[in-house]
């Protein structure tokens, strides 16, 4: 048990967040830099000839350098077991990244100093809220032109409602950008240009007591100000309050350049030591131990074909519990059957390790036959419970499906089948036709792009895409006790069914909700659906 507890101990699991372009997969790599996992960083766009970073695996994503489904990235870091799940920043994949937040112990938000609070980043700390993660801020780019650093943390605070505590202290952006004061130590860390995609770099400290050779290296107008801004800071900011951060409700801001290198290895450092081993988590027979408690895992992401050679779907689990060994037999709860996890192994974008033992946080892919699906829950064979479920998202858009080679049917059903499962997108059936007629529901319109390129790519298919009016969507939640074939309905309402034969309702207009309701006493609607 000593050992596990060890094991356990020393594991950290975080997601990076922000909106696109912030440098989020940049700040990935410089992780991994340091932690010896790769010894040179790609560039996340350019030529096509450019390396592609390490983190995008999907041909789309190399193509668009673009993030469009997340990635699990693991390397060890001083003595640390580090797990990062990178999200995709762009909003049409939000869905993706809640489920991979449910995955998380923490967040790591990144935002663009010269942009501040974008909207998608609005949206993905609503999800941390809602989940009550801890949250770490790094204000990215500062070797570029950047607001003002007041106004940064004031945006932070009343665009996302939590409080600030800078740990450090930008001296000017852009060309003028010198460095930071580290507020802990009192002294200012000098920067310097690295080498792109290398972790070289000089920084010298300088003590704050020393005027002279302070006003030699930033001069004497940005010494005044840091001065005057240090007083103001100490002055009024938040103190640091390491139990308010892991409640979600005090996050740490660090400044830097995940381009440049500059403040990267210093926010490791400090978030390794701010951040927690893993958690209980809550389950229907009640809280779920790390240590304590035997194997057990929830599936919280599905994906086909990344192996285009094999064909094959790996799911890939968040361990909660325990240590996983590659030999033994757990059970599928919502499958209710005891089976071996085949291929267990780690990812790094599209490279592979097999794995003979992983330890709650860890997060692992197995080969998939077919039988998972997000949410399901896994553990010891003598066990019995279910951790909770994950919310499906409510599709905004809707598109009918046709399919232009009739005789490539088998491949076609089997291809969109396979990416619905994954959550990428949602497909309905109209009742009664089977998967004749096809609609498809997305979050995001990006996700109609996606689907068009996999199914031609994966599956050599080829479909076209006919938009939808319908913009709102509801589950029947007691469609046991109605007759769906009986409901009185609008004129803009369609009755369709999803892939687990749950019947649905689109429309057009909102205010036709509540007309539906109105006209069917006792009918019960929900925006969500359940895994």
């Amino acid at each position: 048990m000593s050992d596990i507890r060890e094991e356990i101990n020393r594991r950290r699991t975080f997601a990076i967040i922000s909106h696109p372009d912030a440098g989020k997969t940049t700040l990935t790599e410089k992780f991994l830099l340091y932690g010896g996992a790769i010894n040179l960083a790609g560039s996340v766009k350019g030529k096509a000839t450019a390396r592609h970073a390490v983190s995008d695996w999907m041909e789309i994503e190399k193509q668009r350098g673009i993030s469009v489904t997340s990635s699990v990235l693991q390397f060890e870091y001083d003595g640390y077991c580090i797990n990062i799940l990178d999200t995709p920043g762009h909003q049409d994949f939000s869905e993706d990244t809640y489920r991979t937040l449910m995955a998380a112990d923490s967040a790591v938000m990144v935002i663009d100093g010269g942009k501040g609070v974008e909207a998608q980043t609005r949206k993905l700390f609503k999800v941390c809220v809602m989940r009550r993660i801890p949250i770490f801020t790094f204000i990215n780019k500062m070797d570029r032109d950047a607001n003002d650093t007041f106004d940064l943390l004031d945006e932070i605070e009343k665009e996302l409602g939590i409080a600030t505590c800078p740990v450090n202290w930008p001296i000017g952006s852009g060309k003028s950008f010198k460095g930071v004061y580290d507020r802990e130590k009192k002294c200012v860390i000098t920067y310097s240009d690295t080498e792109k995609g290398t972790r070289e770099g000089e920084s010298t400290q300088i003590p704050l007591s020393e005027l002279d050779r302070l006003t030699g290296f930033v001069g004497e107008d940005l010494r005044e100000k840091l001065l005057e801004e240090i007083e103001l800071l100490d002055g009024a900011s938040v103190e640091f309050d390491l139990e308010k951060v892991r409640a979600g409700v005090l996050t740490p801001v660090f400044f830097g350049s995940a381009l440049t290198n500059f403040g990267v290895e210093d926010f490791l450092q400090h978030f390794l030591q701010m951040t927690t081993a893993p958690l209980p988590r809550r389950a229907d027979s009640g809280t779920i131990d790390p240590v304590e408690s035997g194997f057990s895992a929830f599936v919280f992401k599905i994906q086909a074909n990344m192996n285009k050679a094999h064909r094959d779907r790996v799911a890939f689990m968040r361990i909660c519990s325990g240590r996983f060994d590659a030999d033994m037999e757990v059970r599928h709860v919502q499958g209710d059957r005891i089976m071996r996890l085949s291929q267990p192994q780690q990812i790094m974008a599209n490279d592979r390790k097999i794995l003979t033992e992983a330890y709650a946080g860890d997060i692992i892919g197995v080969f998939d036959p077919g039988v998972f699906s997000i949410g399901d829950t896994l553990c010891l064979p003598r066990e019995q419970f279910r951790y909770e479920g994950i919310p499906t998202f409510a599709p905004e858009h809707f598109a009918r499906v046709r399919q232009l080679d009739t005789m490539k049917r088998k491949q076609f059903v089997k291809g969109i089948s396979q990416i619905a499962q994954e959550g990428a997108i949602q497909i309905f059936q109209e009742l009664n036709t089977g998967m004749e007629e096809i609609i498809v529901g997305v979050v995001g319109v990006l996700q109609f792009d996606v689907l068009k390129f996999r199914l031609e790519n994966e599956y050599n298919v080829e479909i076209r895409l006919e938009p939808l009016p319908y913009e709102h969507i509801r589950w029947i939640e007691n469609h046991e006790e109605i007759q769906i074939d009986k409901l009185v309905g609008t004129s803009d309402m369609k009755k369709v069914m999803d892939l687990k034969g749950n019947p649905l309702l689109l429309f057009v207009n909102a205010w036709s909700v509540g007309m539906v309701l109105d006209r069917n006493k006792g009918l019960k609607l929900s925006e969500f659906g359940r895994n």
